[in-house]
């Protein structure tokens, strides 16, 4: 991230996606703090196709309506599906559209992911997701997994070969431990990460405030808390979200994306799915706003 200052502004700030103001990754991008996740727009198991091809297009066209400019992708959702369709939907690109997308991982079937971070398979994969999104250069290419078989400096040492050729603008990685992070960091400069994090899941809050005290971006997957079944029985934390959910007449999905919002000014929430239904809810929450007392009951 870097001060706006010296940034040309793409978001419309009265839009609903930008209601929760907006970040510039790497000094160049403005982007809503609204994202949206493209995994979901793909078949079961993230395999596939979806069942309504025109129904995925539409929900991509709306929420970029609602002023969401940061979508984020990765050649192994479909495997390629995801890819395809957002090029098939918003392809030319609009002013502003930014596309974040990753390589690293391949796909055996339903739900089966393996990590591949060899050199050559990111360079492959990145000059795949050129050609199906039909870019010169990649906005923000991300390493979708740390692979136990090759050395972490070799992958993201190809990715830092590919921004110097010109096929990518900045780099992201994603699944990383702060030492993980510091490595990529000291090879190229890193302005997003993307780990699992939410209200019930906060496994990532040292790498978060890494992020927080230097600039970078902060993508959380697996953004929505799951409902407690009783106040009693889960996290606590859970549970007092739940409890404001209903008192202020919200789901827990907004609930849990106010409160990632509130949480960090470098979070970039990437909500996804395949209906218009539930897009509608997820930027709606952008507006929402968790007070310091709402914060402080949840913890």
């Amino acid at each position: 991230m870097a001060s706006v200052t010296n940034v040309e502004r793409v978001v419309d700030r009265k839009s609903p996606g930008a209601a929760a103001g907006t970040l510039v990754l790497g000094g160049d991008l403005e982007v809503s703090r609204m994202g949206f996740g493209a995994m979901r727009i793909t078949g079961d198991g993230i395999w596939g196709p979806p069942p309504d091809l025109d129904a995925a297009r539409n929900v991509l066209r709306r929420a970029h309506a609602l002023g969401v400019n940061f979508f984020d992708t990765a050649d192994s959702y479909g495997p390629n599906v995801s890819e395809e369709l957002i090029q098939q939907a918003m392809y030319p690109y609009p002013r502003g559209f930014v596309v974040a997308t990753k390589g690293g991982m391949t796909r055996q079937g339903p739900n089966r992911w393996t990590a591949d971070c060899r050199p050559e398979h990111l360079r492959a994969a990145c000059e795949a997701s050129l050609r199906r999104l039909k870019v010169q250069r990649h906005d923000l290419y991300q390493l979708h997994a740390v692979d136990s078989k090759v050395p972490y400096a070799d992958s993201v040492g190809e990715l830092a070969r590919l921004q110097r050729e010109g096929k990518i603008n900045h780099i992201g990685v994603s699944n990383v431990s702060v030492e993980q992070l510091a490595e990529a960091r000291g090879i190229v400069a890193v302005v997003s990460v993307q780990n699992r994090y939410n209200v019930a899941d906060r496994g990532s809050e040292d790498v978060l405030q890494v992020c927080a005290r230097d600039g970078i971006a902060f993508i959380p997957w697996g953004p929505l808390a799951q409902r407690a079944q009783s106040a009693d029985e889960l996290d606590p934390r859970l549970a007092a979200l739940q409890k404001i959910s209903v008192a202020r007449g919200i789901s827990m999905a907004q609930a849990s994306l106010s409160w990632l919002l509130a949480k960090s000014p470098v979070m970039l929430p990437i909500p996804g799915t395949g209906k218009l239904r539930h897009l509608e809810e997820n930027v709606r929450a952008a507006a929402l706003g968790l007070s310091a007392d709402e914060m402080r009951q949840i913890g």
